[in-house]
């Protein structure tokens, strides 16, 4: 008989008095009841099959809203909406922290006028949304139950979620817009307002699936989601509110890779731990015990190398998020890795889901694979892993406190720069990248979006919509609402409504509250030491560490190289992996904070004397940055500096970088150690040319 693994006494409040150390834990179990290991409901998918809520948008609210009707008329179930990047970082499209981003990465919305149009011909009381939106969570509530108003339907009548998980911002996804403290306020005052208004709608996603894509692990996904939520419950608790009036209305959101085990054990053991958690808070109600969930396919995982691929990446991914339990998922369409989904992909990335619900029989049995040895052995080790980490935090605090410290970023970072490593050095398989490698890469057609026609649109609509409004109403709204942030005598939410209806942007509500909050911006920290631990035995590796120190030695120092974030891109995980990488090879490497001008990363080159400036690109704002980069400079005198260009860069934009003065571009998937010898090639040939 194989021993029982020893366990580090995390369950004893899960199941009666104790858990059974044995292989046998789980028996007993059944869906919808505590501690929900097999789901949330009694007969989960038998009756109700999942809800099949494609994440997408981009461009004008017109043109998104037609996207919406398309897939709402092909078997799509309920609307996840995607908003642009000045969207989500609280500008209008017409500021000039926003031209570069307008549309790229989801819809642009500045107006009431817009969220109407995105709704427009879509019964808002019978459909379920999901916004993804953190920073600007304010003015696109306030714009979502003002649309709903014009359209003659009540709050109350409304369903679906905010996301409204601004914790995980300051670790990952960077979109935020005040500081944590502020930020915090008003996550709890958008949940009080809810839970008064709004009974149907969940007023927070806790999400893991910005983490997973940054490079968290199982084990830090599953305990820092959960320590956000727990975070939310005190923070609602302050506002006045019980567990159980907040704890029925939480809803959580994880990303599901291509580590089947990893993520059918971590759904399952996010519930037991969920309810723990809630029981522990005085959680009384059996709804507050239960944690439901949406789940999204990685986009990680989508490789730009034989994109279609992809397909089968998705269709793996999807079962486990279906055989794990979710209430609701998104599938990925095949060509994201590359640009914005066609209807096409689309197409296949929903019927993906389709042939689950409908041909694949999953929706009959309950838990199909529970009583799996290796699965259930799975989920506990994940329980006792989590929770280690869950308790870390508490004894320093709680969620808030620990992302003050910087401790779970750092821990990202270096789970992500790992990864990447492992990839670089092959021990981590990848179909297409490092693996199976094919010599001619397809080209599958492409979304392409006119982006200067959707900047002048966004432009124009606003001028008209100022025209239009009563200029006195809209201002009294927006010092009622500043008011409301000094005094917090009025709900935030409320007041935003009002200043909705009068006419406020989004850029004019987020702008007024940047006043009394501050607009928050961070100092990045990198981390060192783990390429060189992961690949010091490689060939590729130690002749990058050799020519860096033949540059050295030759010029007296290390080559220096800038690695720049500009425009409103928050993902960083690029960023950071590819700093890690260069460093460890004998680059003397430094980051610019996030959302920086052409013009300041023009200056921070020339103030530091760098050799080298690395642009990071994911949300296709090069087109207009990297030209502009350039030009400063030029206008500096730092026409020697070499120019290099990483991230998703589209095949037609290559010759026209080039022609700007990029000297090399790097797409996703680069090996990083070829790239630093690459790199250390380029600046060699200078010396030659001197």
């Amino acid at each position: 008989m194989v021993p029982p693994v020893k366990r580090k006494g995390t369950h004893d409040e899960l199941q009666g008095s104790a858990f059974v150390e044995q292989a046998s834990w789980h028996q007993g179990m059944i869906a919808g009841k505590s501690p929900f290991l097999r789901g949330p409901y009694l007969s989960m998918y038998v009756h109700k099959p999942w809800t099949i809520r494609q994440y997408a948008g981009f461009s004008t609210a017109a043109q998104s809203n037609e996207f919406y009707k398309k897939n709402l008329a092909a078997g799509q179930t309920g609307l996840s909406i995607a908003f642009d990047l000045p969207t989500h970082r609280g500008y209008d499209s017409a500021a000039d922290e926003a031209v570069a981003d307008v549309g790229k990465a989801g819809v642009a919305i500045d107006t009431l006028d817009d969220m109407c149009a995105l709704f427009e011909g879509i019964d808002m009381s019978k459909v379920s949304v999901s916004m993804t939106m953190n920073g600007a969570v304010l003015p696109i509530m306030a714009f979502y139950i003002a649309a709903a108003q014009r359209q003659g339907v009540e709050q109350h009548q409304l369903r679906g979620t905010i996301q409204n998980d601004i914790l995980k911002e300051f670790m990952v996804r960077n979109t935020y817009i005040y500081p944590p403290e502020a930020s915090m306020e008003v996550v709890a005052q958008v949940m009080e307002y809810c839970t008064h208004k709004m009974p149907l709608f969940n007023s927070i996603s806790i999400s893991g699936y910005h983490l997973q894509e940054a490079g968290a692990s199982t084990a830090q996904e599953l305990a820092y989601t959960l320590a956000d939520g727990w975070a939310y419950v005190r923070a609602a608790q302050e506002k006045g509110l019980s567990v159980d009036d907040i704890g029925p209305r939480l809803s959580f959101f994880w990303g599901i890779s291509m580590r089947c085990v990893d993520e059918l054990a971590k759904l399952r053991a996010a519930r037991v731990l969920w309810c723990r958690i809630m029981k522990l808070m005085g959680a009384k109600n059996e709804k507050s015990w239960a944690l439901k969930t949406h789940a999204q396919t990685s986009g990680w995982s989508l490789t730009a190398q034989w994109p279609k691929n992809n397909l089968t990446r998705t269709a793996v991914e999807a079962i486990s998020a279906v055989l794990g339990g979710t209430q609701s998922l998104h599938t990925n369409s095949f060509d994201e890795a590359l640009a914005l989904p066609t209807d096409d992909s689309a197409r296949w990335a929903r019927n993906t889901q389709i042939y689950l619900q409908g041909e694949a029989g999953l929706t009959r049995p309950i838990d199909p694979l529970g009583g799996s040895y290796l699965l259930e052995e799975r989920t506990l080790s994940l329980i006792d892993e989590a929770w280690e980490i869950i308790t870390e935090i508490e004894q320093l605090g709680g969620m808030t406190q620990y992302v003050l410290a910087g401790t779970p970023k750092k821990s990202i970072l270096k789970a992500a720069a790992k990864t990447q490593a492992q990839i670089d050095a092959g021990t981590y398989p990848i179909v297409g990248v490092n693996a199976f490698i094919a010599h001619e890469l397809e080209k599958p057609h492409l979304r392409y979006i006119h982006l200067d026609e959707v900047l002048e649109n966004q432009c124009n609509r606003l001028k008209e919509h100022k025209l239009k409004r009563d200029t006195a109403l809209c201002a009294q709204s927006l010092t009622a609402l500043k008011k409301a942030a000094l005094d917090k005598k009025t709900n935030l939410l409320e007041a935003s409504v009002v200043a909705a209806h009068h006419g406020a942007t989004l850029g004019e509500i987020s702008e007024v509250l940047v006043q009394v909050f501050g607009r928050y911006q961070p100092e990045p920290t990198g981390v060192t030491g783990v390429y060189q631990a992961e690949l010091k035995t490689q060939a590729s590796f130690i002749r990058s560490v050799s020519t860096g120190e033949s540059w050295a030695k030759k010029n007296g120092r290390k080559p220096k190289i800038l690695l720049a974030k500009m425009g409103q891109d928050g993902h960083d995980r690029g960023l950071y992996a590819v700093a890690a990488a260069l460093s460890d090879q004998g680059f003397d490497v430094k980051m610019t904070p996030l959302f920086q001008t052409p013009e300041q990363v023009g200056y921070m080159v020339q103030n530091w004397g760098a050799d080298l400036v690395s642009i990071s690109s994911m949300t296709n704002g090069h087109g207009a940055l990297v030209p502009s980069l350039c030009q400063w400079l030029k206008k500096l005198g730092l026409g020697h500096v070499k120019v290099i260009l990483g991230g998703i860069i589209p095949e037609n934009d290559i010759d026209s970088m080039k022609a700007h003065g990029v000297d090399l571009i790097f797409g996703p998937g680069t090996d990083l150690t070829s790239a630093a010898q690459d790199i250390y090639q380029l600046l060699n040939e200078d010396i030659k040319n001197d």
